[in-house]
């Protein structure tokens, strides 16, 4: 008992060490419009916000890449504009390009899973049909969807060697942000769309309330965009990455590595139903079909699943999974597609392993980044404490898994 009690106060006291350092700053990333300081003054706190690894929030067993980001695939690039204007306006743009070459001339094999259709995602089906994403991927909020798409379509036919372009297909996804932002009035606007995209970069990737998670709650708590990443285990001699970013809209009850926070946790969080939803964005740099990236698509909603108690009715949950590995030009002769050798069907359990544990750890960055924010109406939506997270995991002596459990298979 008395092991137990300093392991808690030693953990919570960790937590306040890292703020006091300043070590999570919570910054916009390139390409982002903020309000004026003293709009802003009493819509976001100062509160604390950490990663999960970073206070001993361990997910799964395989190891993380170099920053457990999306971008840690190579060449993916993501980039945010954030709205946080007056007192209504709650809400963003984040774009994922995977890569930073012209897109509709090299094409990448992807998938798309749905998981729950109470959603929109536009450009889905020539995806399904075809195998291959042409644009770059864009996640905004519900009414704000085709906003999203005639603005990639314009950017993507503004791009060189494009000007004879006549069709494109805009990947637009969304979650809704009405609850914190004035969703009917429709603000984004095509230049946030191209702010977006032209500002996307590789390397660290700003998480919690920026971008088309600006506006987002989930699991009772102000959320937003969060991401992780895994390396596999190795395949004929060569390891790979895995990618997740999330925008998190989901869900009432929150469970972390198994422990019923919600249920442990008692005092009132925010006033919303369950229903929601996720957009899940997976990368990685493995020679993939499309079959196999759409079958890794599907395993996403596992780790989406251990973060909570069940899947709502409206909920409008999809993944969409690419490969870096190879492109598919656009050609407009006969030439045949040069594609490497395929890792097949019976190595892809670390694929499957790989994004289960990098979408559950995503959607808790997403939550764990994000801080207080007061929207339209006066709603407020309150960022977890993560003192109360560390308190409540040591004592089901669940901190720390990766340093004190190791993994024997």
């Amino acid at each position: 008992m008395i092991m137990k009690k300093f392991s808690r106060i030693s953990a919570i006291a960790m937590v306040f060490l890292m703020i006091l350092a300043g070590l999570q700053t919570q910054g916009l990333s390139a390409g982002t419009w903020a309000a004026d300081p003293g709009e802003a003054t009493d819509d976001a706190s100062t509160s604390a916000s950490a990663r999960a690894a970073d206070i001993g929030v361990d997910v799964g067993l395989m190891t993380p890449g170099t920053l457990n980001m999306i971008t840690d695939v190579p060449g993916v690039k993501v980039g945010h504009t954030t709205r946080i204007e007056g007192d209504h306006i709650r809400t963003g743009v984040t774009a994922i390009l995977p890569h930073g070459g012209n897109l509709f001339r090299e094409k990448v094999p992807g998938a798309i899973y749905c998981f729950n259709s109470f959603g929109k995602m536009a450009g889905s089906l020539q995806v399904e049909e075809l195998g291959n994403i042409e644009s770059p991927i864009v996640l905004t909020n519900t009414l704000d969807v085709g906003t999203g798409v005639e603005a990639t379509v314009a950017w993507m036919l503004q791009q060189p060697g494009n000007e004879n372009v006549r069709s494109v297909n805009a990947l637009v996804g969304e979650t809704n942000d009405g609850y914190l932002n004035d969703i009917r009035g429709q603000h984004v606007t095509r230049e946030d769309v191209f702010a977006a995209i032209e500002g996307a970069a590789t390397g660290r990737v700003s998480e919690g309330n920026v971008g088309a998670g600006t506006g987002t709650t989930s699991l009772g708590w102000k959320a937003g965009i969060g991401t992780a990443s895994r390396i596999t285990d190795p395949i004929g001699g060569e390891t790979y990455t895995v990618g997740v970013l999330v925008q998190a809209n989901f869900g009432r009850i929150l469970h972390i590595n198994g422990v019923p926070f919600t249920r442990e946790y008692q005092e009132e969080r925010i006033g919303q139903e369950e229903d929601g939803s996720a957009m899940i964005v997976i990368a990685t740099d493995a020679p993939l079909s499309e079959r196999n990236l759409e079958r890794m698509a599907k395993r996403s909603f596992v780790g989406m699943g251990r973060t909570t108690n069940f899947m709502s009715n409206g909920s409008g949950d999809f993944a969409i999974a690419f490969s870096t590995a190879y492109t598919i030009p656009y050609v407009t002769g006969r030439e045949p597609v040069e594609i490497p050798a395929l890792i097949g069907n019976n190595d892809m359990n670390t694929f499957f392993q790989a994004v289960e544990e990098a979408t559950q750890e995503a959607i808790y960055n997403s939550m764990f980044m994000a801080e207080d924010m007061v929207g339209n109406n006066g709603n407020e939506a309150k960022a977890i404490p993560l003192d109360k997270v560390v308190e409540i995991m040591g004592e089901y002596n669940m901190l720390n898994l990766n340093d004190r459990l190791k993994w024997r298979p």
